[in-house]
């Protein structure tokens, strides 16, 4: 059995709620914030994009800067300051449709409101995580966190659908808000000691570069983001566009792709729990041949496989995933230095954001071109070759991971780096 004794640590115990109360909330807001904007008079499509572009536009333009603001302030006061900024957009979103006067730009500045405070976020989780616990438990840390993340997603999204039908989409808004400020006053209650300290006062431009520095210094760390980025875009064409239309014509419609998404969410949970059992000395060498699973599905879509394959392929690809994230995330928290993690984070986190949109819109034109199955089977393609090339890196082979000396008795992980020695030895680039 995995050792979840690190849930008795009171520190990873409220990170650990604070994230799946947050995520479980979240659920509900999307599903909602969707019909509420197409329930609006006069609203068309266009309406909606424009909602949701105001939160990617942000989203993408601070997500470096998120970066920056988490390595010089205390993380888990910026991801409270976050979290509190969603509750307050939702908390007005709420308001405007339970009143039902919801005037068009104030939804897009709640929505622009939402994409500011995750860029704010996620920058800061991923630094917050080697503050909290030791590093010869980050990797079962980062497991329980998915496992949390991925329940509460699972639950939540089974449950925002038949709120929004039963009470509406202001009080499913209203949930959301609960969430966040629950995570908000859990996240302030953490008791952490500030991190290394850093000399001077350097301009933002000069942590922008050297936090680029730290990411492009590292061969095995762009190639892998490089790679995540190609495959998202792909991803993003076929689950977000070319598979709901296969679904529609030759599956049986919505009941049948939601299916398919049942299957990867429960791989996500298998996924976590196979990943806290891997303690790979190679830890890239184990999880990039996982992303060849993304294909999955866009392949057995795009060869008219039928419906419960394409489901037995898409819980591969859940399980795929969360695998590859566990032991790449844990493998960047040891490697990169703490003062600069949530720096190199960002420019992680900035590779997928920008590229996703890419792919979905080139689904369409693909699509009108090819016809939606042969758009799948590039899709694939795209995956699996862009996997080999990362392969063939040898920093990717080589990355090596060092015993860990576990942390004395009663030391505070977030003192420095307790219990931590020089944690990955790489070949010399």
């Amino acid at each position: 059995m995995p050792d979840l004794s690190i849930l008795r640590d009171r520190r990873f115990a409220v990170l650990f709620t604070a994230r799946t109360i947050a995520v479980l909330g979240s659920a509900f807001g999307p599903v909602a914030l969707t019909f509420a904007v197409l329930d609006l008079p006069g609203a068309t499509a266009g309406t909606l994009t424009l909602v949701l572009t105001a939160q990617t536009v942000p989203e993408i333009a601070l997500m470096l800067f998120g970066g920056v603001i988490a390595d010089r302030v205390p993380r888990h006061l910026l991801m409270t300051t976050a979290e509190l900024t969603a509750a307050l957009a939702f908390s007005v979103l709420a308001v405007l449709f339970l009143t039902g006067h919801a005037p068009l730009p104030v939804i897009v500045s709640c929505s622009a409101a939402v994409g500011v405070s995750i860029a704010l976020y996620y920058p800061a989780l991923t630094g917050l995580v080697p503050d909290v616990v030791p590093a010869e438990r980050l990797h079962t840390a980062n497991a329980l966190l998915r496992f949390g993340t991925n329940a509460a997603r699972l639950l939540g999204l089974s449950l925002a659908g038949g709120m929004v039908a039963l009470v509406g989409s202001g009080w499913a808004l209203a949930t959301n808000a609960v969430g966040y400020t629950i995570s908000a006053l859990l996240l302030a209650s953490l008791r952490l000691r500030r991190g290394p300290r850093r000399d001077g006062n350097p301009s933002i431009t000069a942590d922008l570069r050297e936090g680029w520095t730290e990411f492009a210094s590292r061969t095995w760390l762009w190639v892998t983001v490089l790679l995540f980025a190609v495959v998202i875009a792909a991803m993003q064409a076929g689950h977000g566009v070319l598979g709901p239309v296969v679904a529609r014509e030759h599956l049986g419609g919505a009941a049948a792709w939601s299916t398919v998404l049942l299957g990867q969410s429960v791989g996500t949970l298998v996924g976590v729990v196979v990943s806290m059992r891997l303690r790979p000395r190679r830890p890239l060498l184990v999880a990039i041949p996982m992303v060849f699973a993304l294909a999955l599905p866009s392949l057995l879509l795009g060869f008219a496989a039928p419906l419960a394959v394409v489901v037995a392929g898409s819980f591969v690809l859940g399980v795929a995933f969360n695998t590859f994230g566990v032991l790449f995330e844990t493998t960047m928290q040891r490697e990169i230095p703490r003062e600069s993690l949530s720096r190199v984070a960002s420019y992680d986190a900035l590779g997928s954001f920008m590229m996703g949109p890419l792919g979905l819109l080139a689904a369409a034109p693909l699509a009108s071109a090819m016809g939606a199955r042969p758009a799948l089977l590039l899709c694939g393609a795209v995956t699996v070759a862009a996997t080999a090339c990362a392969l063939l890196v040898p920093q990717i082979r080589r990355l090596t991971i060092t015993p860990v000396t576990p942390a004395p008795e009663g030391a505070d992980s977030a003192d420095g780096q307790a219990g931590r020695e020089p944690a990955v030895a790489t070949a010399a680039s």
